[in-house]
């Protein structure tokens, strides 16, 4: 026997939701991969600062993957697993670890962008519905990344 939801949300909107939380969640778990990748192959004269922050960043990223899949099983749906369902879903493309530090560090910024945009978008859906919850998830999330893509930037000027 399954006990009812009852959250205050139609079922609809959850699933609508919750479609929008697993796009943020596959862009945030690429951009894991590739930040945790890139602090492993940064080189050149700024390679300590580089591989620190970048370290900082991906474990930040990492703790936040679990907040949004457990928001997505909050909404009685299941969280995505898996690399070819989270590349199925991902706009973001694998790095290059041959790639120049400056170049990776541009690519990140373009990628935080890129989920940002994912962020505007799910926020919005969340809204449209009153889902309060994940809409304050989504804009802390959205506040890391574009924090995170400011220090960036600021490392490649």
């Amino acid at each position: 026997m399954t006990a009812k939801m009852d959250t205050g949300l139609k079922k609809a909107d959850r699933t609508d939701i919750a479609a929008e939380l697993k796009k943020v969640l596959a862009d945030s778990f690429a951009l894991y991969l590739k930040t945790h990748g890139y602090h492993w192959n940064v080189r050149g004269p700024q390679f300590f600062g580089l591989h620190n922050m970048l370290e900082e960043q991906y474990r930040e990223q990492w703790a936040a993957l679990d907040e949004i899949a457990e928001r997505i099983r909050s909404l009685d749906e299941t969280a995505p697993q898996g690399f070819a369902t989270f590349g199925n879903q991902t706009s973001i493309k694998d790095g290059d670890p041959e790639k120049a530090s400056q170049a990776m560090i541009e690519e990140l910024v373009s990628d935080h962008g890129t989920v940002i945009a994912t962020l505007r978008q799910a926020i919005e859906t969340a809204d449209e519905a009153g889902d309060d919850a994940t809409a304050d998830l989504l804009t802390q999330r959205l506040a890391a990344h574009e924090k995170t893509a400011w220090m960036l930037r600021a490392t490649t000027q």
